[in-house]
C-alpha cells in the first residue's frame, strides 16, 4: 500500500463536504498508511481513530476533525500541532470529553494530588486540554464548576457509568482512571 498525503473519513451517513470531494475516501484500515486522515463525523467518532492510531502506534499521522461543513478547508490544509492525548486505562481515547455519572456518585475521585470530591456528587466531567498538563475535571451540578487541571483523574466509587464522549459503557465500575498518554497526537487546526 503506498503512502496518501490527504484522505478523508466518512461516519454516520454523512455528506463530504464541498473542500474536500477531490480527496480520497478510505476505510478506518487504510488509515495507518496516510500522512492525514480528515474525520468527518462526531467526536465519539473522532475518538475511535485516535483509538485505533494509538493501538497500532501510529500518532504521527496527523488528524483534522470535521463536525461542520466549514471545518473542512482548516483540516485539510490547516498546520498539525502535537497536543496532549487523553485516554484511560482500557486504551480508549476521549476526543471532547468523558463523564463519570451516578444516582448519586459516591466515592472520592482526585486530579493528580487534589481531592476533586469525596462522598457524593452527581457527576464529574473530564476534559482534554490543549496544553500541558492534558486534562481537566469538575464536578458537575448546581453553581460555577471548579476545574482542576492535571495529568491523570482516578475515580474509585461503589457503583459509576462512564460516558465516552457521549456513549455510555456497557456496564458500571469500581475504578476508572483518564490519563495523558505519554505522545500527544497530531491535531490539525
Amino acid at each position: 500500500m503506498t503512502t496518501t498525503n490527504v484522505v478523508v473519513l466518512l461516519f454516520g451517513g454523512r455528506r463530504i463536504p464541498r473542500a474536500l470531494r477531490n480527496l480520497p475516501v478510505v476505510s478506518v484500515d487504510e488509515v495507518p498508511a496516510c500522512r492525514r486522515v480528515v474525520v468527518v463525523g462526531s467526536d465519539a467518532d473522532l475518538a475511535a481513530v485516535l483509538t485505533r492510531l494509538l493501538r497500532m502506534d501510529r500518532l504521527d499521522v496527523e488528524v483534522g476533525h470535521v463536525r461542520r461543513p466549514w471545518h473542512a478547508r482548516r483540516a485539510r490544509t490547516g498546520k498539525a500541532q502535537r497536543v496532549p492525548l487523553i485516554r484511560d486505562e482500557t486504551g480508549s481515547v476521549i476526543a471532547a470529553a468523558a463523564e463519570w455519572r451516578g444516582e448519586p456518585l459516591r466515592g472520592e475521585a482526585v486530579v493528580d494530588d487534589t481531592v476533586l470530591f469525596d462522598g457524593e456528587v452527581t457527576g464529574v466531567r473530564i476534559e482534554p486540554t490543549r496544553t500541558m498538563p492534558g486534562l481537566r475535571a469538575a464536578v458537575l451540578g448546581k453553581g460555577p464548576r471548579r476545574w482542576v487541571a492535571g495529568r491523570a483523574a482516578q475515580l474509585g466509587t461503589d457503583g459509576a457509568v462512564v460516558v465516552r464522549d457521549g456513549l455510555p459503557a456497557p456496564r458500571p465500575v469500581r475504578r476508572s482512571t483518564f490519563y495523558r498518554h505519554t505522545e500527544g497526537w497530531l491535531r490539525v487546526g
